[in-house]
């Protein structure tokens, strides 16, 4: 609580009601905020951190009215806002319904996309900011990745990403479409008026008391501009090697690995498998007061104390490569490089491997075989990879099935067919799936694990990339030295009731 400010214990003082009526539960409840008393033409309100100038003009743009804010402590404020505000909130629908009756839509016909001073007059309309704070709000609620503006000729969608699948959360007034964006580039520091070309900001923002990060790209379409935004919201991401769903083993075997004092550690895989929450969770476990740690990533997508972190930046030709080239005259230990893209950054990376370094970076690739061939292609030497690289971890994200609906159920013959498993194989086995609930969206699923494959680099292993062996060669080699493939630790995670045969399909469709 700030030093100097004029604080009011929630606990003792009454809580007038014509302020309540002033400030909705929604707004209450974003900024974690709560209405006192009304002082002259003002609306006192409590807030943890009142000497935040971006708060108070949030609060005015959300409730149109004169703020005063006075200092409270966190949690009193949180039961003062169950107490008098219960279980009550706007529904999306009365918010929109507000926002239509307001002056904040610009019907087609308005062409105002030019005028800055007329689309910052729009983004400070009261009902639409409180309607894109209430999108957010559910956003961190229901625990969703992405929101997704979506503009079409006579239709306006929002829609979360929730557990890698697209759900819909509500469709406003086409004519709100303007409004909405302005107010979203307006909180991400973006050219209100440029329509023409696409842009990348980022919002910090305390949502219900919880610092979410929100990565925002703009994308100009046939009818409007189509806006996503990437929630990473701090408090709910486990940054450990113990809670992304590995088996003991694979993370016995991760934990020797990046414990030596070179060499370099892949993990592989599509965008949003997973793999630098992975990389992540590896540098938490060594980042110790003993080593230098840097990291290179586009963005830089968690802060982590203790370590050194550089985003790269294209518009200045700051690249993976360039930027490694400096991290190694800043005397590191241990290195991330955030995605090995091109044949000069591997190169860096295995000259610093070579030199005494921990090198830690990620691939696009199918498997873990794959990331040889990968490296191969980008005309690294095949004595190099040999001498450098330690271990290939390829891993994906499938679904978990909710424990408040799962359900035992006996497989289909295509299902096992498609699966390469016959029903001699399952006999004991059991199968679960989810009925769907409120608590899943009735969707049968509620939250991620991983499903991973961990290729050690071994002499045998070594021998065939010197004699530039087939990939499938690779593959059986390491199978046969005791790697679980992406399939098979997926039939684990379904015969512990984790996840479904369906999902396990879904995401190893391409892997043979």
């Amino acid at each position: 609580m700030p030093d100097n400010m004029e604080t009011a214990d929630l606990s003792k003082i009454t809580i007038e009601k014509d302020a309540i009526n002033n400030i909705s539960a929604s707004t209450a409840r974003f900024y974690n905020v709560m209405p006192i008393k009304i002082e002259r033409d003002s609306v006192v309100v409590a807030a943890h951190d009142p000497s935040n100038m971006k708060l108070l003009d949030d609060l005015r743009f959300a409730s149109g009215l004169s703020i005063r804010m006075v200092a409270a402590k966190e949690d009193d404020i949180k039961k003062a806002i169950e107490k008098y505000y219960g279980k009550e909130e706007e529904s999306l629908g009365q918010v929109i319904d507000e926002a239509e009756k307001s002056t904040c839509k610009v019907p087609a016909a308005g062409k105002v996309e030019s005028d800055v001073d007329k689309l910052k007059e729009i983004a400070s309309c009261a009902p639409v900011v409180k309607l894109l704070n209430m999108i957010l709000l559910r956003a961190v609620r229901e625990k969703a990745s992405d929101i997704h503006f979506e503009p079409f000729e006579k239709d306006y969608k929002i829609r979360y990403r929730i557990d890698g699948i697209c759900y819909d959360a509500v469709h406003p007034p086409r004519d709100l479409s303007l409004a909405i964006s302005s107010r979203i580039k307006v909180m991400a520091n973006l050219d209100v008026a440029e329509n023409r070309l696409p842009q990348d900001g980022r919002i910090m923002i305390a949502i219900e008391g919880k610092a979410v990060d929100l990565r925002v790209s703009t994308l100009p379409t046939l009818y409007g501009e189509s806006i996503v935004m990437r929630v990473l919201d701090k408090s709910v991401v486990s940054l450990s090697l113990d809670q992304i769903g590995m088996d003991e083993d694979i993370k016995l075997k991760i934990r020797e690995i990046i414990k030596r004092p070179n060499g370099i550690f892949l993990t592989t895989g599509p965008t949003g498998s997973g793999k630098t929450t992975t990389l992540y969770s590896c540098l938490r476990e060594i980042n110790k007061i003993d080593y230098k740690i840097i990291t290179t990533e586009d963005p830089v997508e968690y802060d982590i104390e203790g370590i050194i972190q550089v985003a790269i930046n294209t518009k200045i030709d700051l690249s993976f490569a360039k930027t490694l080239r400096h991290i190694l005259r800043q005397d590191p230990d241990i290195i991330m490089v955030g995605e090995i893209r091109d044949s000069e950054t591997a190169e860096i990376a295995i000259q610093a491997a070579l030199t005494g370094h921990l090198v830690f970076s990620t691939l696009h690739t199918n498997d873990s075989p794959g990331a040889v061939t990968r490296l191969l292609d980008m005309d690294v030497e095949p004595f190099l990879i040999t001498s450098t690289v330690r271990a290939i971890l390829a891993q994906r994200l499938v679904r978990k099935i909710c424990v408040k609906c799962r359900k035992e159920y006996k497989p289909s013959e295509s299902e096992l067919s498609e699966f390469s498993i016959s029903k001699e194989k399952i006999k004991g086995m059991k199968f679960y799936k989810g009925q769907g609930c409120p608590e899943c969206n009735n969707s049968g699923y509620k939250g991620r694990t991983g499903l991973y494959e961990l290729l050690l680099i071994d002499d045998k292993i070594r021998d065939l990339i010197i004699r530039h062996e087939s990939l499938s060669a690779i593959r059986d080699a390491a199978c046969r030295a005791g790697m679980k493939t992406l399939r098979e630790n997926g039939l684990k995670k379904v015969v512990d009731g984790v996840t479904t045969i369906e999902e396990v399909l879904r995401e190893t469709k391409e892997y043979v």
